[in-house]
């Protein structure tokens, strides 16, 4: 298409907004025709035929090796209001709770705007249904707060072990929260969580990850597609207690840093405390991200197979905009910073 600036270009509108410091780039896909009966389905059409769109706003030059997104796309079913394929710098996630937070807060503004008065949403995602409760603070000018209750979260297994090459024999448990991580206090790795450098924190994690994935299976009781590392929360202690803040590191995909909490790691890590007895049901802890902003969660009931965790925080908007993808253009689908300049002429 010509632009309106006499350009021959696809354009790509976006909102984006951040929760708790961690970016969201929404992008609206309904009209794509994204083929697919399921979510799951979508998720693999957008990646096999549209995955050029997620590189153009991901990546750079119009995104960073650290951007996040949300590509809404039309739902499988009439019960759910709105449905989502969650995005990052090497792919597509399973669930995204800060994400979540944000497309709450989005899909009610987006209600008012067409006069209606909704708060509640359902919004489907890869691992499933999520259900959203947006509560407008009293303040008309403050963000509301965005509560959601994820799926059903479960430890896949607890105080296992495994040995790594510099930090010998490392303990930790595995929850999923919508999507599997690796939990343990950086204590287990030799180091102090407030202390040590980010970037030794993020090595120690990368090489976990990278040793698990490569050794260990991660399968989803129902479904192949769930059934994968997707990355490691490095924590500030060994258990939670109620009313006492927390704090996660969490590193997912091929090495990004949530500056956020991490929701789905908050309902992992709630999963895991609940299967060793720690909290009990509606106990809320606040959990703080990189960017030292809190989400709240709690344990919101006790299913057969282990817990539906609620969390809940406040998501703001930072922009409006265009992107713009001139033909000509040979960064029109993104690029990533090599790891060194020899990758240029490979």
């Amino acid at each position: 298409m010509v632009n309106d600036l006499g350009l021959r270009a696809e354009r790509l509108a976006v909102i984006d907004m951040h929760t708790a410091g961690e970016p969201v780039r929404i992008f609206d896909a309904t009209q794509l025709n994204i083929a697919g009966d399921t979510i799951l389905q979508k998720r693999r059409t957008m990646g096999d035929r549209f995955d050029h769109l997620r590189r153009a706003m991901m990546l750079e030059p119009r995104g960073h090796a650290d951007m996040y997104g949300a590509i809404l796309v039309p739902p499988s079913h009439p019960a759910y209001d709105a449905a989502v394929l969650f995005t990052h710098n090497s792919g597509y996630s399973t669930m995204c709770g800060h994400a979540t937070v944000a497309l709450g807060r989005f899909l009610y503004d987006r209600a008012r705007q067409q006069g209606r008065t909704q708060t509640r949403f359902t919004l489907e995602c890869p691992c499933g249904p999520v259900a959203i409760e947006v509560a407008p603070d009293s303040d008309p000018a403050a963000a509301p707060s965005v509560r959601f209750e994820s799926v059903e979260s479960f430890a896949l297994s607890l105080n296992d072990s495994i040995a790594l090459d510099g930090f010998g024999q490392v303990a930790f448990d595995i929850g999923y929260g919508g999507a599997f991580y690796a939990i343990l206090p950086s204590s287990r790795l030799g180091l102090d969580f407030h202390q040590t450098p980010m970037d030794q924190l993020v090595h120690a994690t990368g090489k976990l990850v990278a040793e698990l994935r490569a050794t260990r299976s991660f399968r989803h009781p129902e479904e192949p597609d769930l059934s994968f590392l997707y990355g490691a929360i490095l924590t500030d202690g060994d258990r939670l207690t109620p009313g006492r803040l927390t704090h996660n590191l969490c590193w997912f995909g091929e090495a990004q840093i949530d500056r956020s909490p991490t929701g789905s790691g908050v309902s992992a890590r709630l999963a895991v405390a609940h299967a060793k007895g720690e909290i009990a049901p509606d106990a809320a802890l606040p959990f703080a991200g990189a960017s030292g902003q809190a989400f709240e969660g709690a344990v919101a009931r006790m299913t057969e197979g282990g817990i539906i965790a609620a969390v809940s925080g406040r998501a703001y908007y930072m922009a409006r905009s265009e992107l713009i993808l001139e033909a000509q253009d040979p960064f029109a689908h993104g690029f990533a910073l090599p790891a060194c300049f020899g990758d240029y002429l490979a």
